[in-house]
């Protein structure tokens, strides 16, 4: 059991006031509060509204969490970049990036805690600096942090929107222009396993761009820029106008391609600032095999090419968001 204590020097709420001082998430801070862990002036708070004024005190206990030990993990990951703050991780198809009561294989947290990267809390449980996710079947890039401060940095940008990622995936039928879908998304009323757009579902806007159409004119590789993460977003974005990803038979793709664990869906590029430099960074993980030979055997050669892609997407995405998606479909 560790304890601190602090002088307010500025009010406010104490969920906030709390998560600022001691550089943790608002919802660490939360699940502290909320264990009776915090006092403010000798009184037990449980409310993380609780408004707080200057020059009151403010006592903390937490309970360093224990480390877990590793599942047996047959797999391993290439590292695309690494220093003592994070490093980005190209996950391949077919892990989960979270353990879960369904899942039975060893998962990219495995991985981490086999290899010594996790981080504490002071909310008692232990947790990974993976700072956003991607789905088992989806491929690509993936930015993990190595200390709490690097983790609540990466994460607020990931909030304003100055981290982002392109996603590069092969369509079932080509798009008729450069769209922006503005639609929102929740779970799928019938079938739980999916998400769909829903009325009431959460705010989802997602870039995509024609890349390149393969040499028979039927499908097509796109490119996709996230302003939100919401589960499965770009799959049922493109679900929702009709257009789906290779091998998604979950979002209604009945071609001839059938993949375990797997569609052809990639995250290509990642972009972020270095929370301890400041400097702007942009890494690539490089498309997968199986995609790399999809595109090879059936789009021109130039096409294929990682730097002409990469230029493209420079080239698309250098401005704003493309028109709304209802007044081209």
């Amino acid at each position: 059991m560790k304890h601190g204590e602090l002088s307010v020097e500025r009010g406010g709420r104490l969920d906030k006031v709390l998560s600022q001082s001691l550089s943790q998430s608002r919802s660490q801070i939360a699940k502290l509060i909320e264990g009776g862990f915090v006092e403010v002036d000798g009184v037990v708070v449980e409310k993380s509204s609780y408004k707080i004024h200057e020059g009151q005190k403010i006592t903390y206990s937490f309970i360093e969490a224990e480390k877990k030990e590793a599942a047996p993990v047959d797999f391993d990951m290439k590292i695309l970049y690494e220093d003592e703050e994070l490093l980005v991780l190209d996950k391949p198809a077919g892990v989960v990036v979270h353990p879960a009561p369904s899942v039975k294989d060893a998962t990219v947290v495995d991985w981490l805690v086999a290899k010594g990267i996790s981080l504490s809390t002071i909310a008692g449980e232990e947790r990974y600096g993976i700072v956003h996710r991607i789905d088992k079947v989806t491929s690509g890039a993936l930015l993990v942090a190595k200390n709490n401060d690097t983790h609540s940095r990466l994460s607020l940008q990931l909030q304003n929107k100055s981290m982002g990622r392109y996603y590069l995936a092969i369509i079932d039928y080509p798009l008729k222009d450069n769209l922006t879908i503005e639609r929102s998304i929740g779970r799928n009323p019938s079938n739980r396993l999916k998400m769909a757009v829903v009325p009431d579902g959460r705010y989802a806007k997602t870039d995509f761009a024609k890349i390149a159409r393969c040499a028979s004119g039927t499908t097509e590789l796109v490119a996709a820029r996230l302003h939100t993460g919401r589960t499965h977003q770009i799959r049922v974005h493109l679900s929702s106008i009709g257009r789906h990803i290779l091998a998604d038979e979950l979002y209604g793709y009945r071609g001839a391609i059938n993949m375990k664990d797997r569609i052809f869906l990639h995250a290509f590029r990642l972009y972020f600032t270095h929370p301890a430099s400041g400097k702007r960074m942009e890494i690539k993980a490089p498309l997968p095999e199986d995609m790399n030979t999809y595109l090879k055997k059936n789009y021109e050669r130039s096409e294929t090419d990682e730097k002409w892609i990469e230029k493209r997407l420079d080239d698309l995405f250098g401005g704003d968001s493309f028109a709304d998606c209802d007044r081209l479909f």
